[in-house]
């Protein structure tokens, strides 16, 4: 985008919220084809409208713009070629985009011209590297000629070195060539081997050839039997093979044969299999021309690559030293190709992101155009889609802009239509807020202007977690890990892109929040590292005279209390966790009672905005009353039973209250025993009769929950039926000839809601599911909030453990070792700290507090059945292709 449009763009709109989504519009453009692909393009930079499919009926192969997709992905195939060919050859690629060229409105010349290039050099690619490919299976044909000669030359030095005489084996020998029985030759082993370093040999004939017997030149001929036909193959087969082909040979030529080979030394690099191979020079010989050629089917068959030696062994040497020459030259040859190739593609890389840059946003800005429809007689085209109405008059400077670029006269039409449709769901975040947004789309995105919750995750969420895992050190380590990723988010951005960190990168900020929450209740819970903190004074004293080891002694209470907090004291105390476990449970029962109740009253705005007043005094009044009667009366008891001083004594010495009664068995004889409060759990004067008459409310909240709504709406129905409106289930399009803007004809949309047929029955069941549901589980979720105290336990009971159990006994050591000691067990302990107690205890928080908002918090008013709003966005298009 040129630089002015960016400074009339640059306007957000003036009021914008994470509480509800924003409210969206559909828009309608006509667009003029010679502005076409500018208006896309430039809509497409800016990522604020979602456009519809007008063709939804028309074949992917039949829209009208299916030719240019698919150059466009020839192009992008070519790319892909030249950055594979530029990763294979080690070439860095330079981390630059020309944004003059990227990010501004391109022409058609532009196009041709950027795809003539790709063109040349992919082609000069192909042909260096089909070249170097070429080049390179001739090197490796030469280099293992080479190796046979070489080995072959070895051979046939060792063989004939070892000539015998052969009159005392002719004696031996009959016609066939078989040794006679009873002759020193029948005793010879069948499969002989000799040995030579990584020189191996099988076959009778070496057998044969081991004896004193036959003198056998195998380059001038046998001296005698000049009948025998003997002649041999070589080549060079891989080394994992060679034990394969020596079986093979043994029983097809049934040991008719004599093999020998030898392991190359040095790896052979194979372009076939692009890598360095280990293979074996090997040399057969075989009586006959039928044995010869059966042998060397079997060794192509196993992939050997076969080569002439000549038997001579000057002419072997001549061939020696022209193969070691033209390897010389050939070697020569494949530095040039690739020095040539090397080159190429380093001017490719300088250039490649900006190409795939620019490919990928033309065939995004077709895609968009092939979902509009083309007016033949107006030539043009209809686009409809849908924006944020604060974001029109942006979208509007666009399309001016776009009309600039393509230097046409006739501008493109925007109109707003009258409709409807259910919008997308557009919700503006921006970092801090996008991971807690993300945590409720997760669940469900929100309908178009349903109350949010993710404006109250960003404090929820964090708070929950942090009841769970309060330790003031254990959170300033979270708050630090999480600080430094938002202090260098910026160098770190790469951690986005890497799949199996993006997400510790994306919520940053949850983790940042999350440990600022845990130090603060970290400190209300007197916890760092399982150690108490004295901040202020206590308001126990301990005994100065303890009595001795295994002596209990009490506490005595002082006139004050601590300021913040729980009292370091119970840290020593023997029944502090008697006292924790209290105080916790009961303050996840309030926290919890508090936490549904915001969720239930967010009823109230819902209702409000989709002029639902029904369902404010027949859903939410009765829901709130059932949850006051019950768990408020629970919460009210909870904060008495705090604020009371059960071991206050008046001026006689006695006691003024019976002792603390058991809540729990207070809420079970509230249902089993209406009416009926025993003395030993009484709290307060007239606590039956409020017990009696709370437990009646919330029994008639439930056939008010169930009834009342359905009745009111089968009422309204008959009322409508019988004033003889009905609704309009037409889809006309009207062409509105005298609204012309700009010289354009504007088409208008008019929708009427489809006919929506009301079932009593249905609407019955649905409230029957909902009430039986919302009865059930005000109860199950006020137990479920006990996680709260269950989780934050477990916690500092395996803090205590680790601290105890691991580093303070190396505290308590003394001598020389004390030091190493220490630092062994700091070590331990901080490992197992940072692993265990932040790292898996804090995924563990992490679940119980998603739970707790998806579960018991959304449940109470959210739907969560929209549908995302995701505009065409170059943007969010190159990020896709990135990842």
């Amino acid at each position: 985008m040129s630089s002015r449009g960016w400074g009339m763009l640059r306007g957000r709109p003036k009021t914008t919220s994470i509480f509800r989504s924003e409210v969206m519009s559909l828009v309608q453009l006509y667009i003029p084809s010679d502005v076409a692909r500018f208006t896309v393009s430039q809509l497409g930079e800016m990522g604020l409208v979602e456009f519809r499919d007008l063709n939804a009926d028309v074949s992917a192969f039949q829209r009208s713009f299916v030719s240019d997709v698919r150059r466009f992905d020839e192009i992008e195939r070519k790319l892909r070629y030249l950055r594979l060919q530029i990763e294979r050859s080690d070439v860095d690629v330079y981390d630059f985009l020309d944004e003059d060229f990227a990010g501004r409105s391109r022409g058609p010349r532009d196009i041709d011209e950027m795809e003539e290039r790709i063109n040349a050099h992919e082609s000069r690619v192909l042909k260096l590297t089909a070249a170097y490919k070429s080049l390179q299976l001739k090197h490796l044909e030469l280099v293992e000629n080479k190796h046979v000669l070489e080995e072959v030359s070895s051979l046939f030095s060792e063989i004939t070195g070892r000539q015998q005489p052969a009159v005392a084996r002719s004696a031996s020998i009959g016609r066939s060539g078989a040794a006679l029985p009873g002759s020193r030759y029948d005793t010879a082993p069948l499969l002989g081997r000799t040995d030579t370093s990584s020189r191996r040999s099988i076959g009778s004939m070496d057998a044969a050839r081991a004896g004193d017997g036959l003198d056998f030149d195998v380059e001038a001929g046998p001296s005698i039997g000049h009948d025998i036909n003997v002649g041999f193959i070589t080549g060079v087969i891989s080394r994992d093979r060679i034990s394969t082909l020596e079986r093979v040979l043994w029983r097809s030529l049934r040991g008719n044969m004599f093999l020998n080979y030898v392991d190359i030394e040095e790896p052979i690099h194979d372009p076939k299999q692009d890598g360095p191979v280990y293979k074996s020079a090997f040399i057969v010989f075989a009586h006959g021309e039928s044995l010869r050629d059966r042998a060397t089917k079997i060794a192509e068959s196993l992939g050997a690559t076969l080569y002439h030696v000549d038997s001579s062994a000057e002419r072997r040497q001549e061939e020696l030293i022209d193969t070691m020459s033209r390897i010389d030259d050939l070697h020569q040859i494949l530095e040039n190709n690739n020095v040539a190739r090397i080159n190429e593609l380093t001017s490719v890389s300088e250039q490649i992101n900006t190409w795939f840059t620019v490919v990928r946003k033309e065939k995004a800005t077709y895609h968009t155009l092939n979902l509009c429809n083309y007016d033949a007689n107006r030539n043009c085209l209809i686009a409809e889609g849908w924006c944020a109405t604060n974001d029109i008059a942006a979208v509007q400077s666009a399309l001016h802009i776009a009309t600039e670029d393509a230097g046409s006269n006739v501008p493109t039409v925007l109109q707003e239509l009258r409709t409807t449709k259910e919008p997308p769901t557009f919700i503006r975040t921006n970092r801090f807020t996008d991971g807690f947004q993300s945590i409720v789309d997760a669940y469900g995105v929100p309908k178009a202007g349903e109350v949010n919750p993710g404006l109250f995750t960003c404090i929820t969420f964090p708070f929950l977690f942090a009841l769970m895992f309060g330790d003031l050190g254990h959170g300033f380590l979270m708050t630090l890990c999480a600080g430094l990723l938002c202090f260098y988010e910026r160098k770190l951005v790469w951690m986005a892109k890497d799949e199996s960190m993006r997400m510790f990168y994306s919520g940053r900020y949850i983790v940042l929040l999350m440990g600022i929450f845990s130090m603060y209740t970290g400190f209300l819970y007197n916890d760092i590292f399982s150690r108490a903190m004295g901040f202020f004074a206590s308001g126990w004293v301990w005994p100065t005279d303890t009595g001795g080891e295994g002596v209990t002694v009490e506490a005595t209470k002082l006139a004050h209390t601590y300021a913040i907090g729980i009292d370091p004291a119970w840290h020593h105390a023997n029944n502090s966790l008697l006292f924790t476990n209290s105080y916790k449970m009961k303050m996840s029962i309030v926290l919890g009672v508090i936490h549904m109740t915001l969720g239930i009253c967010l009823q109230v705005p819902n209702a409000l905005h989709f002029k639902k007043r029904i369902n404010i005094i027949h859903v939410f009044v009765p829901q709130i009353i059932f949850l006051f009667s019950i768990f408020g009366y629970l919460v009210f008891t909870i904060l008495f039973k705090w604020s009371t001083d059960w071991y206050a004594r008046d001026a006689s010495g006695a006691l003024t209250h019976i002792s603390p009664p058991s809540l729990l068995n207070m809420l079970i004889y509230m249902f089993l025993s209406p009416g009926n409060v025993s003395e030993s759990e009484r709290m307060f004067r007239g606590q039956a009769a409020l017990q009696t008459f709370l437990l009646l409310i919330a029994l008639v909240c439930v056939p008010w929950m169930l009834l009342v709504k359905p009745l009111i709406l089968r009422r309204e129905h008959r009322k409508i039926i019988s004033e003889g409106y009905g609704r309009i289930s037409t889809h006309v399009r009207v062409s509105a000839e005298d609204d012309v803007m700009g010289g354009a004809v504007v088409l208008t949309e008019q929708e009427e809601m489809e006919e929506d047929d009301f079932d009593f029955a249905d609407i019955m069941i649905n409230q029957s599911i909902h009430t039986i549901e919302f009865c059930l589980n005000s109860i199950s979720n006020t137990a479920s909030y006990l996680r709260l105290w269950a989780l934050s336990l477990a916690h500092a009971q395996l803090s205590e453990v680790l601290w105890t159990m691991i580093f303070l006994p190396t505290l308590k050591m003394s001598g020389a070792t004390q030091p190493v000691a220490i630092m062994c067990g700091f070590s331990v302990w901080f490992s197992l700290t940072f692993g265990i107690l932040i790292g898996m205890e804090g995924l563990s928080a992490f679940l119980h507090a998603l739970r707790l908002h998806w579960v018991e918090f959304n449940n109470k008013f959210y739907d969560g059945t929209g549908v995302k709003f995701e505009p065409f966005s170059f943007k969010a298009i190159l990020d896709e292709a990135e990842e």
